[in-house]
C-alpha cells in the first residue's frame, strides 16, 4: 500500500483474538496505528472516512473485550465499519473498498463471519441484536456459536422510531443485551429533534460531568454496601441535570457518557458489562465523527463521504465536471419556483445535502424541514402539509423513501394528497451498492391509483418536472432522477409545464420502435447511431409518464412497427410491465407485434462503477443495438470495441 504509515503492532494483527495478548497501553498503540492505517486506505479508494475515525477507539475496545464472531458485534448503518474490517482478517483487501468484485463499504453477512448482520440503512441494529440474543436463548442454531449481541448505535440512528421500537421490546423481554450509543452530536448532518438536545443535556452541566462514577450509572455493579448510597447521589445528580433518564424508562440499565476516544475509560465499562450485565444495557459514548484527522475534523460534514484525496491535505481529488448534477439542477429549480409559489417547501429525512436541500434552505429556510433519519414521519409529515394547504416537495433518495412506503400508500394515495416526490439516485449508483440503488421505487409507485409517476430524460426535462409538480394539486406527483452529472443539455431558463400523461417523440424511424423512460435516453441514442450503420432506423420516443402513460404515444408505437422495446432503470414490475399491460387488454398481441421490455434483472447487483453496474445489468447501448438486432431477427454482434 503506497503511503503506508509504520503500524508494526497492527500488522502482527490476523483476527480480533490478537488483541487479547496485548495491554491496555498496547492498544492505546493499536488504536492510533489504525486510526493511521484507516485514512491511508480510504485515501486511495473514497468512501465513508469520518464515521469510522470516530468509532476507532470503541472498535478496538470491543474487539479486545469481547470475543466475535461468536459474540456478535452489529454496526448501524455501518458506514464506520472500515476500522472493524481491518481487525477482522480483511486488511489485505481495503484497497478493493466499493469497487467491483471487492470489499463492501458496509457490513455484509456474506463477506465475513464477522458480520452477523448487514446494514447500510440506519436504526436496525437494536431490533437485529435483540433477534440474535433471543436466537441464543432459544437455542438458535449459529454456526460461529452464540455469545453477546451487541448493537452499536449512532445519535443519528437514534432519531428513527425504529430504534424505540426495539428498545421497547428489549426492555420487556429483559433479555441480555448490550446497546452502544455512540453519540457524535451528528448524523451525517448536524443533528436536529428533541432526541439531540435531551442527549446534550445528558452531559452539559458541570456536576454532571465532575461526578463520573455516579454519572456513569455503574450503580448495580458496586459492592452492596456501597450500591444505596451511590444509588442516591446517581439519582440526585440526574434530577439536577436531566429530570430523568429515557432508556431508563424504556428498561435499560444506563452507563455513561463516558469518553468514546479514550480506552482507559471504554475497557474498564466494558469489561464490567460482560462480566456482569443481565439484562439490557445501554452505554453511552461521546466520540467526535473525523476524529484524529484534521480535514475531517473541519468540514461541515466531518468526512463523511470522500471521493479519493491527498493524505496530507485532505483535497479530494474529483473528476472535473462536465455538466452539473441532478441533484443541483433540482435544487435550483426548486429554489427558482418557490419565489415565484410561497406555498412551496421541501422535506428531507437527514440528507439536506445530499438531495440539495441545503440550497434551499439558505433561500428558504422557513419552508425547510430536516425531520432526521425518520422516513416514515417525513412522508405523513408531508401528507399534513399538503392537507393544509401547502406544496411540500417530500425529497428522499428511492432507496430511504423504500421506507416509508406504508405512509406513502395509507397516508399519500388513499386520500389523494398532493405529495410531490422529488426521488433522487434512481437507477444504480455505483460504490454504495445493492442497498441505495434505487431499484423499486416505479414498480412501487406506479401501482397506486392517483399516482403520477415520471422520470426525467436529462437535465432539462427535470426543471420541466419540477415546474410540473408545482403546478399539479389533483393527487401524488413524484419525479425520478439519478446520481451524478447531468447530460450537458442546453438548459430552459425556467421549467415548462408538461402536460400529464404526455410522451414526447425523439426520432422517426421504421420496423422497430424504442420507448425510453428516464435517463437510458442517452444509450438507447448512442445505440441507434451504431444501428444506422448497420441500416437500421429506429423510432424513438420518452415516455416521460410511467402513469398515467401517453395511451396514444404507445398504441401509436405498435401499430406502425412489427416490434416495441420499452428501456427503463427500474425493476420487473415497472414501466414495461404498463406498456405490456395496456397492449394485452388493447389486444395488440394478436395481431402479432413483437413486445421486449429490458429492464433491471432479478438480482442485487454489487458494487462497481455505474457503467459497469449497467453492463451487469445489460442496459448499457450496446445491449440495446444486440435487443434491436435479436427482435429484428438480423444476426447478434458481440461486444463494440
Amino acid at each position: 500500500m503506497s503511503q503506508r504509515p509504520d503500524t508494526p503492532l497492527l500488522d502482527s494483527v490476523q483476527s480480533p483474538a490478537d488483541l487479547k495478548r496485548f495491554s491496555d497501553a498496547q492498544l492505546v498503540q493499536l488504536a492510533d496505528e489504525l486510526r493511521r492505517d484507516t485514512i491511508a486506505a480510504v485515501s486511495q479508494t473514497g468512501g465513508h472516512l469520518g464515521a469510522g475515525l470516530g468509532v476507532v477507539e470503541l472498535t478496538v475496545a470491543l474487539h479486545a473485550v469481547f470475543d466475535a464472531p461468536k459474540d456478535k458485534i452489529i454496526w448501524d448503518v455501518s458506514h464506520q465499519c472500515y476500522p472493524h474490517k481491518i481487525l477482522t482478517g480483511r486488511r489485505d483487501k481495503m484497497l478493493t473498498l466499493r469497487q467491483q468484485d471487492g470489499l463492501s463499504g458496509f457490513t455484509k453477512r456474506s463477506e465475513s463471519p464477522y458480520d452477523p448482520f448487514g446494514a447500510a440503512h440506519s436504526s436496525t441494529s437494536i431490533s437485529a441484536a435483540l433477534g440474535f440474543a433471543v436466537a441464543r436463548d432459544l437455542g438458535g442454531a449459529c454456526d460461529t456459536g452464540h455469545g453477546d449481541a451487541i448493537a452499536v448505535i449512532g445519535d443519528g440512528a437514534m432519531s428513527a422510531g425504529m430504534a424505540y421500537e426495539a428498545m421497547n421490546n428489549a426492555g420487556h423481554l429483559k433479555k441480555r443485551l448490550i446497546v452502544i450509543l455512540n453519540d457524535n452530536e451528528m448524523s451525517i448532518a448536524p443533528p436536529v429533534g428533541a432526541l439531540s438536545s435531551y442527549l446534550t443535556q445528558l452531559y452539559a452541566g458541570a456536576p454532571f460531568q465532575d461526578l463520573k462514577d455516579a454519572a456513569k450509572g455503574a450503580v448495580s455493579f458496586l459492592p452492596e454496601p456501597f450500591r444505596e448510597g451511590a444509588k442516591r447521589a446517581k439519582d440526585m445528580l440526574k434530577g439536577m441535570a436531566v429530570g430523568g433518564t429515557l432508556f431508563e424508562a424504556l428498561g435499560f440499565s444506563y452507563l455513561g457518557p463516558i469518553d468514546g476516544h479514550d480506552l482507559h475509560q471504554l475497557l474498564p465499562v466494558l469489561r464490567t458489562v460482560k462480566d456482569r450485565a443481565d439484562g439490557p444495557i445501554l452505554i453511552h459514548a461521546l466520540t467526535q465523527k473525523g476524529k484524529g484527522y484534521a480535514p475531517a475534523e473541519g468540514s461541515p460534514d466531518r468526512g463523511h463521504a470522500r471521493a479519493r484525496f491527498d493524505m496530507i491535505t485532505g483535497e479530494q481529488k474529483k473528476a472535473p465536471s462536465n455538466a452539473p448534477s441532478y441533484t443541483k439542477v433540482f435544487a435550483q429549480a426548486l429554489c427558482d419556483e418557490a419565489a415565484q409559489d410561497p406555498m412551496v417547501c421541501a422535506v428531507t429525512a437527514a440528507m439536506p445535502d445530499g438531495t440539495g436541500l441545503d440550497l434551499f434552505a439558505e433561500r428558504y429556510p422557513s419552508r425547510t424541514f430536516d425531520v432526521g433519519i425518520a422516513e416514515q414521519h417525513g412522508v405523513t409529515f408531508c401528507a399534513g402539509l399538503a392537507a393544509g394547504g401547502l406544496k411540500p416537495f417530500c425529497a428522499m433518495y428511492s432507496t430511504f423513501l423504500q421506507r416509508g412506503y406504508d405512509q406513502v400508500v395509507h397516508d399519500v394515495a388513499i386520500q389523494r394528497l398532493p405529495v410531490r416526490f422529488a426521488i433522487d439516485r434512481a437507477g444504480l449508483v455505483g460504490a454504495d451498492g445493492a442497498t441505495h440503488a434505487g431499484s423499486y421505487d416505479i414498480a412501487y409507485l406506479a401501482n397506486l391509483p392517483g399516482f403520477v409517476v415520471m422520470a426525467a430524460a436529462d437535465e432539462a426535462e427535470l426543471k420541466h418536472m419540477v415546474a410540473t409538480a408545482v403546478a399539479h394539486n389533483e393527487g401524488p406527483i413524484a419525479f425520478r432522477y439519478p446520481r451524478g452529472e447531468g447530460q450537458g443539455v442546453e438548459m430552459p431558463e425556467r421549467g415548462q409545464v408538461l402536460e400529464i400523461g404526455k410522451g414526447r417523440m425523439i426520432r422517426e424511424g421504421q420496423q422497430v420502435a424504442i420507448l425510453s423512460f428516464g435517463t437510458r435516453l442517452g444509450e438507447v441514442m448512442s445505440a441507434c447511431e451504431a444501428l444506422e450503420a448497420k441500416g437500421i432506423s429506429p423510432t424513438v420516443a420518452d415516455a416521460r409518464f410511467a402513469k398515467p402513460l401517453d395511451r396514444a404515444l404507445v398504441l401509436k408505437l405498435a401499430a406502425d412497427h412489427e416490434a416495441l422495446i420499452t428501456v427503463e432503470e427500474g425493476a420487473v414490475g415497472g414501466f414495461g410491465s404498463h406498456v405490456a399491460q395496456l397492449l394485452a387488454d388493447e389486444g395488440v398481441f394478436d395481431h402479432g407485434l413483437k413486445f421486449r421490455s429490458m429492464v433491471l434483472p432479478d438480482t442485487f447487483i454489487d458494487q462497481a462503477s455505474p457503467a459497469a453496474m449497467y453492463d451487469v445489468a445489460q442496459l448499457n447501448a450496446e445491449h440495446i443495438e444486440s435487443k434491436v438486432l435479436d427482435v429484428l431477427g438480423v444476426a447478434s454482434i458481440g461486444k463494440r470495441a
